[in-house]
């Protein structure tokens, strides 16, 4: 149709496990051979489903498989999926930063894309330098990049460092500039990856709002991957589901944003929060072991009003003083209803030593309607200068209405930012 702007058709992309290319010149020219005969890739043959929780016996893995979706023109497409589903593979072969390995993907106009903090960024050159270089990457005209510089600049905030190479930059002033380049050089598409978990919470309404623009104002079509459900929820017209490599869900976004939680509930036997974690934990003196509900180790169901307790494992690298914990749940539709911050109850995460410790958080009041419910847990210093560790979405209880008590549509059920909150830590 004339306003499809991407086709994507039969699209899979295959990997080798541990290595580049697929090891030896006999075999790639197997698979050349193949291929100019019209025949399928011979390790294609031999490939299994990308699930990252299972050991396989392949060294090779489809980290997609049989991928088809279109998109249209002013439509906002939300991508969510656990850590390792496939979302960022795809994105890069709709960026053609790679290509697949089967299928097709075609396009009608220009496509913009912040997949990783700096991406399309020269570290030596200033930041006044590299809008220029990413415009005339994206094909634009230097008249029609000095006609929207001024814009950027005041978007991203930076003024005074826009004649500084971008190798001193924070990763927040990267990004800052990079979404502001994507956003105001006018590319009829826009890739937007989790990279903007990294700016403040003010910048990341400001990228939504200019998001939200894009699209519904100057009719340009948006790919949006966030774990950040509550966003992709009031920002998309429809998303799409990844799980292990495949389209799971492919639907209206409240749909899949049901279908999403559904599966975690359904498919998650043990602790393993890895696949919900927002950062990359590489450098951060904390971050979250496992999250669970105190003495149950499997997926609760719990009585409304039912007193419940959260058992936070915690590893400590490093001697840490003054971090605080914020605590939010998150009903079947993403949308928060009751949060909690350590700091409002005066308490602050203190650790002199390495290893695990185990934190209790149990609510003053548990005011939850009926319903699935999942966790959110953010670690930080406590002035908020950085992120040490994030949960999105982690599946923790349903709440069931036994008593059948007699429930009224108007009720607040919310707590937000309760005080009297209990909070303990031991070392174990």
């Amino acid at each position: 149709m004339s306003d499809t702007v991407i086709k994507v058709e039969n699209v899979s992309k295959l990997y080798r496990l541990g290595e580049i290319g697929t090891g030896t010149m006999g075999q790639d020219i197997n698979r050349w051979f193949a291929k100019v005969r019209g025949k399928e890739d011979p390790f294609a043959l031999l490939g299994e489903t990308n699930d990252r929780t299972t050991k396989g016996s392949c060294e090779i893995v489809w980290a997609l498989k049989d991928i088809n979706f279109e998109v249209k023109q002013g439509e906002v497409l939300g991508i969510i999926g656990n850590n390792g589903a496939g979302k960022s593979t795809l994105l890069k072969l709709l960026s053609k930063v790679t290509t697949p390995s089967s299928g097709s993907i075609k396009y009608k106009g220009r496509i913009a894309s912040l997949l990783e903090v700096g991406t399309g960024f020269h570290p030596d050159l200033t930041g006044r330098e590299n809008v220029f270089l990413n415009g005339a990457i994206l094909g634009m005209t230097k008249a029609e990049i000095k006609k929207r510089f001024d814009e950027i600049v005041d978007f991203a905030g930076i003024e005074r460092y826009i004649d500084t190479p971008v190798k001193r930059y924070s990763s927040g002033m990267y990004v800052r500039l990079a979404f502001a380049v994507a956003a105001f050089l006018e590319p009829e598409i826009l890739i937007i990856d989790e990279v903007l978990a990294v700016g403040d919470a003010e910048f990341q309404k400001k990228c939504l709002g200019r998001m939200h623009d894009v699209s519904t104002k100057d009719g340009r079509t948006v790919l949006f991957v966030s774990h950040n459900i509550s966003a992709i929820r009031s920002l998309c017209n429809k998303s799409i589901l990844l799980n292990n490599g495949i389209i799971q869900s492919h639907d209206n976004t409240r749909n899949v944003i049901n279908d999403y939680f559904d599966t975690g509930f359904n498919l998650k036997s043990e602790s393993d929060v890895d696949k919900y974690r927002a950062y990359d934990i590489k450098h951060s003196p904390i971050f979250i072991s496992s999250i669970s509900v105190l003495e149950m180790d499997s997926l609760p169901k719990l009585e409304l009003w039912e007193k419940i307790s959260i058992k936070i494992i915690i590893k400590c690298r490093t001697q840490v003083d003054r971090g605080s914990i914020q605590i939010f749940f998150f009903n079947s539709e993403g949308i928060s209803t009751d949060f909690a911050y350590s700091g409002d109850d005066n308490f602050f995460i203190d650790f002199k030593n390495e290893g695990f410790y185990q934190l209790i958080f149990t609510p003053s009041s548990q005011n939850l309607a009926p319903g699935k419910y999942t966790i959110g847990v953010g670690l930080t210093p406590s002035d908020h200068s950085e992120a040490w560790d994030a949960i999105h979405h982690y599946p923790i209880f349903e709440i069931i209405n036994k008593g059948q008590i007699n429930l009224y549509s108007d009720r607040p059920w919310a707590i937000h930012n309760s005080m009297n909150n209990q909070w303990g830590i031991t070392k174990i």
